[in-house]
Order: C-alpha cells, then structure tokens, then sequence
C-alpha cells in the first residue's frame, strides 16, 4: 500500500476543542498534539464522542453540530478555513476512514475503481492498475474487484474503505473504528498495516474501543468518557497501569473474561434450515447447511469476514431465496415475527428523518405502545434526547442500540442480530448482550447472533455454529 510519507513536519495540533448540539455540549475540552511518525490512539465508551474529534478535525461535523477551538494541520489552522477549502486536502494531506464504510464507498462503483482511481487521480501512482492489485491482495480482497459495495460483506467493506482511504498516500490518517467487524487474522493484517503509516513518517489517529488493537498500535492515548477526557498519556503505561476506574473498568469488560452461560432447557423450534445452500451475487458461499433455533435458545455464528453469515441472515429471514434446500418457520410465526437487525444500522435507517420518527413509525406499525420503546431505550442506556437527531448525528454504536430497541419493540419470536455489538466499547458490549439474554429468557426469544468474536460466541451463546 501507498503509504511511503516523506513530510517529516506533518503535526496535528487541537487546543481546547469543544463540539456542541445547540446549548448542549458533547466534547471536551480535548487538547493534544501528535507529531509526525506518532501515533495517538482515542478510546471510550459508545457515544463518548470519539468519532467528533475525527469530524472536527476533518471539519464534515453534522450541521446540527458545531465545534470551538483551535486546530491546525502542518502548522496552519484549519478551523477557520471553510469546508469546501478544506476538502481540498482530502486524500492528499489528510485522508478518513470512516466508521461505516457505506458513508465512504459509491453503491454503483465496483470495487476495484474506487481504489485504482484515488491512486491515478489523487496519487498520480505511474500504474493505478497494479497498484490497486497489489493492495487488494495485502487486504485479502483478491477476486472482489468487479462486486459492487453492496455484494460485500461488512468486513470487505471495511477492508475496502481502508485501501481507498489510504491510496492517495496522505502524511495524515484518520482510522475511526478501522477493525470493527473483522475476525481476528484480518484485524491483525489491518493493525499491521495502520502501525507502518507512523513507521514511515505519517501522522495516525486511531479511534477504537478495542482494547487490544489499542496496546498494538502503541503511541499515546486518550479515554474519553460522555464527553471528558479521564486520562491522557502514553498508551501502554496506562493500558498497562490504569488510574482511572473508568479505564480500569473498560479492560476488565473483555470478553474473555466473561462467566460461561448455561445450557437453556429444550423449546419449541421456531426456525429450521435443512441442506440449505446460499448465493450472493451468483457466488456459492454455504452449502448443505443444517440448523434450527429453538425458544429461548441463543445460537453464535462465527466464520471469517465473506464467508456468507449476512446472506446467511438474509435467507433465514426471507430476504433472500435459498439456492436449495428449505427454510422452515413454526406455523404460528406471523409476519414480524422473525426481525433482523442489520451490521450497518445507518442503512437501516432513513438519513433525513429524525430517530424518534423512525421509532415513533416503527411502534405504531407493531401496534407498541410508546412506553414500552422507552423502556427498551433505557434499558440500552440511550437517553431520549438522542431521538431529536437524525442517524448522522450519532454514533454508529448509538445507532445500533436505537437499531436493536426498534427491532426488540416488534415483539419477535426470533432475532437475527448481524454484528449487533461490533460498534460498541467492551462495557456497553458486555451490558446490552447482559440485557439481551434477559429479554431472550424472558420472552423465550430465539436468537442467532452473528460475530467475529470467539469469546462472546463461546461464552454467551447456548450454541455455537462455526462456519468455513
């Protein structure tokens, strides 16, 4: 990958940055200077306000938000610079990799062109071509470069965002949530490569919640809690050493540490897949695959990123038409009673309507009263104030949570949850899968969870189904 940088007095200064939505304020103060060949890692909890310190450097902050304080970039300020001057330097001085990669990716633009273009157009790269190859293979995207967006999964999206964000070889590389959804062999690949950005002279920001992924990048480090910053230092003295309870609390929620759950008691079986095989795009991903999820019984899949667990999700729903085989539903399922809830809750969402009208929309269709979709958002800890906003004023792990109380509020017998918690910090992670195993109990709600990760799959799930 293009990443070779030769600027050796890139910086990124921010003093005392503020980001507010009207009187309320969200972030800060946050001050911090990262110098060229550094890195600096932001962690926190969902919502804490990591993704607006990216926005506000970038200047692309949602018009509900606005931001306060000095912050310049290679030694000018830039937060006085109107937007469309400042888009200007996109690709080539500073280049984003956003949280969702559907907000960075055409939906009509196959793969391969938007990578092979930014490195024609943006780094005039003597063969485009090849250099494009050459970062699909290093991202392990090789034989995806004529699939459209939407014929990738969440993962090769993901890996497909980084490699056009960092084509143009900019000094500055902005990376909010770059590993979330990947199984565990390619974020490794993807740490690797964002730890050679500062390695060859570039500026890395990195905004994670994953722990791990933090002490891997190294550098310095900020924890960010609603808003306020709790510590701030190097990276793995305080990983190592934390002194803020909040600090300590996020690395003792990963979920390696988790108790193992019990075996559920039989229930009645509510969705029944036999020899079923499934397609994406003409291409054969599972083949003669047998499963059924019982009342009460919550069932992981697990497998690498593209291996089919979101077709797979589509074709138990009855989104997609299996290649063969047979779904099966338990005859007095009704119409809402299997919901999916979707890996990229911003494409579930319509991006000009507020949160509370979709919700609003959402329980009057299941005939919900409202009371009872704000109990499910208190008890995902999203305060109602959050609904005045439309899905691009929050965060993707917000989102999500407003996402998984939309599709709790239909009252399913079945819940088929794509990635539901690869977008939050490990303690509101821990929390909202604590609550939903206990909605599960309570209603005998039959769930298969989709995720990367081994230990929630192990130690949550009744029932682990590991796809290859």
């Amino acid at each position: 990958m293009n990443t070779m940088l030769d600027d050796a007095c890139v910086t990124v200064s921010v003093d005392e940055l503020r980001v507010h939505a009207g009187r309320k304020a969200l972030l800060g103060p946050v001050s911090f200077s990262v110098n060229a060949g550094n890195t600096l890692v932001v962690m926190g909890e969902t919502g804490a306000g990591k993704s607006l310190v990216a926005q506000a450097i970038l200047g692309n902050l949602p018009e509900q938000l606005h931001a306060d304080g000095v912050i310049e970039v290679d030694g000018g300020r830039v937060d006085n610079v109107p937007v469309n001057v400042r888009a200007a330097s996109w690709g080539r001085q500073i280049a984003a990799l956003p949280q969702e990669p559907w907000r960075a990716l055409s939906p009509l633009k196959r793969s391969a062109r938007h990578v092979s273009e930014t490195y024609r157009h943006v780094a005039h790269h003597a063969d485009p071509e090849a250099a494009c190859a050459k970062a699909f293979e290093a991202l392990g995207l090789t034989g995806s470069e004529a699939r459209l967006p939407g014929e990738l999964s969440g993962g090769m999206a993901q890996r497909l965002a980084f490699a056009a964000a960092t084509a143009g070889g900019a000094p500055i590389l902005l990376a909010d949530e770059p590993t979330k959804g990947l199984d565990s062999d390619r974020r490794a690949r993807v740490v690797e490569l964002l730890s050679a950005v500062p390695r060859q002279g570039g500026t890395l920001i990195a905004i994670t919640h994953d722990v791990a992924v933090a002490r891997a990048l190294g550098g310095s480090l900020i924890v960010l809690r609603e808003g306020e910053v709790v510590e701030q230092g190097d990276t793995r003295s305080i990983l190592a050493a934390p002194s803020h309870p909040y600090t300590q609390e996020l690395i003792a929620a990963d979920p390696s540490t988790w108790p193992q759950t019990l075996p559920v008691a039989p229930g009645e079986v509510l969705l029944k897949a036999c020899d079923l095989s499934v397609k994406r795009a003409g291409r054969l991903l599972i083949e003669g695959l047998d499963i059924l999820v019982r009342a009460g019984e919550r069932v992981a899949l697990v497998g690498p990123s593209g291996i089919g667990k979101t077709s797979l999700l589509d074709t138990l729903a009855g989104l997609q038409t299996p290649a063969s085989g047979l779904v099966q539903r338990a005859g007095d399922l009704g119409t809402r009673a299997v919901q999916k809830l979707y890996q990229d809750p911003p494409a579930a969402f319509p991006p000009h309507v507020s949160l509370k009208v979709c919700l609003q929309d959402a329980a009057r269709l299941n005939g919900t009263p409202w009371t009872e979709v704000e109990d499910l958002l208190a008890r995902l800890a999203v305060p109602l104030s959050l609904l005045d906003r439309r899905p691009d004023a929050v965060s993707g792990g917000e989102l999500q949570r407003v996402a998984l109380a939309r599709a709790l509020s239909a009252r399913p017998r079945v819940l088929l949850a794509d990635e539901p918690t690869s977008r939050l910090d490990p303690i509101t992670q821990a929390r909202t899968l604590e609550m939903l195993a206990e909605i599960a109990d309570a209603r005998r709600l039959g769930i298969v969870l989709v995720t990367h990760d081994v230990d929630i799959a192990e130690r949550w799930a009744h029932r682990c189904v590991a796809l290859t």
